[in-house]
């Protein structure tokens, strides 16, 4: 299990590092975008994330 979990975590850092690496100036630009956000609205982002990928771990299972 620690062998998915590890193998998850090091794909999610490729994927986070995708948009930095190839186009700095738009990941600028979420970023300030973000700034502008309320806390709810983050939250709402979040929570929607995290759903999503759980949806996607029982679909896969």
């Amino acid at each position: 299990m620690i062998d998915w979990v590890m193998g998850a975590l090091a794909l999610m850092l490729v994927f986070e590092g995708l948009l930095p690496f190839f186009s700095p100036t738009a990941w600028r630009q979420v970023f300030e975008r973000a700034l502008k956000m309320s806390d709810g609205q983050i939250r709402f982002i979040g929570l929607s994330s995290m759903l999503a990928g759980l949806l996607m771990l029982l679909l896969w299972r």
